[in-house]
C-alpha cells in the first residue's frame, strides 16, 4: 500500500466520522443531551479538520474552476453510475434505503447542473449571481433564489427548506 492509497483510506474515514459524529449530536439533542451532543459537533469538527488535511496532501484540492469540474464530475458519477443501480437493488429486496437512493439519483442530478451553471459564470470571470441558496431537509434538493411551495423531489413543503450558512 502506497502513501496515497493510505491517505485516500484515511480521508475516506475521517469523512465517515465527521458525518457519522454529526448525526450523533443530532440524536443525542433530541434525547435531552445538549452537552453529548456538543461533544459529538467538536470531534465531528475534529475529524472534518483530519480529513481536510488529508485532502490537502492528496494535492486534490485546486482552483474554483478545477474545483467545480471535480464537483460536476462526481455528482454526475453519483447520479448516472453510482446510485442507479443501489436504487434498483434496494427496490428488488424491497429495503428502505430505496427511498434515500432515490432521492440521492434526483438530488445528485440537480446538485450536477448548478455547479455546471457556477462553472459557467467562474468561465466568464464572474461570481455566481445567486446569494440565496434553500436546502431541502429530507432529500437534499437545492433550490437558487427562493424556495419552492413544495420539494420537486420528496414533497416536503418549501416552509421546511433551510438556508445553510
Amino acid at each position: 500500500m502506497s502513501v496515497i492509497d493510505d491517505l485516500k483510506e484515511a480521508f475516506a474515514g475521517e469523512s465517515q466520522a465527521n458525518q457519522k459524529y454529526r448525526a450523533f449530536a443530532r440524536k443525542a439533542e433530541q434525547e435531552g443531551f445538549p452537552n453529548v451532543a456538543r461533544l459529538f459537533r467538536t470531534t465531528a469538527e475534529a475529524e472534518r479538520i483530519h480529513a481536510e488535511g488529508h485532502l490537502r496532501a492528496l494535492a486534490a484540492i485546486g482552483s474554483t474552476r478545477e474545483n467545480l469540474q471535480t464537483a460536476i464530475d462526481g455528482e454526475t458519477y453519483e447520479y448516472t453510475t453510482m446510485y442507479p443501480p443501489m436504487l434498483e437493488q434496494a427496490q428488488a429486496e424491497g429495503h428502505r434505503a430505496k427511498l434515500m437512493f432515490g432521492y440521492a439519483v434526483k438530488a445528485e442530478a440537480v446538485h450536477a447542473g448548478l455547479y455546471k451553471r457556477t462553472l459557467e459564470a467562474i468561465e466568464q470571470g464572474e461570481d455566481l449571481a445567486e446569494v440565496r441558496f434553500y436546502l431541502c431537509p429530507i432529500c437534499g434538493h437545492i433550490e437558487f433564489g427562493a424556495a419552492p411551495e413544495a420539494c420537486p423531489i420528496c414533497g416536503v413543503l418549501g416552509t421546511k427548506f433551510v438556508q445553510p450558512v
